[in-house]
């Protein structure tokens, strides 16, 4: 192999690299988006509490739990197939199970947090 070649497999590696963890980014950035619809849930239901019927400000911040969780799936989905098509070289990256054990987690957390507000 000539230099040129060399040279071009090593820049197409580095690249490859880059949108792995470009990659990990935006899944982050899509988890932090969830929790956006989140923390607009229990900003709803803590100004909007004394709305009679209560179950009218419950509803409307279940609706962002649910886009939340929405989000977390989404996220993980687009991650792994992202991952799929992609080869690390130098980099490490975290495994597809890790998005998906993300998402789980977060899941949970949402879900735990429409029954507190369900409960007030």
């Amino acid at each position: 192999m000539s230099d040129n070649t060399d040279n071009s497999q090593k820049r197409t590696n580095l690249a490859e690299d880059r949108t792995i963890l470009a990659n990990e980014r935006t899944f982050s950035s899509w988890m932090g988006t969830g929790l956006g619809a989140v923390g607009i849930a229990i900003a709803l239901r803590a100004v909007f509490g004394a709305v009679e019927p209560t179950w009218v400000a419950k509803a409307i911040a279940s609706t962002f739990l649910a886009i939340a969780i929405l989000i977390y799936w989404m996220a993980q989905r687009q991650a792994k197939k992202t991952l799929s098509r992609l080869s690390q070289n130098d980099a490490e990256t975290q495994p597809t199970s890790a998005f998906t054990r993300l998402a789980t987690a977060m899941t949970i957390a949402t879900v735990a947090t429409g029954a507190v507000l369900w409960s007030l």
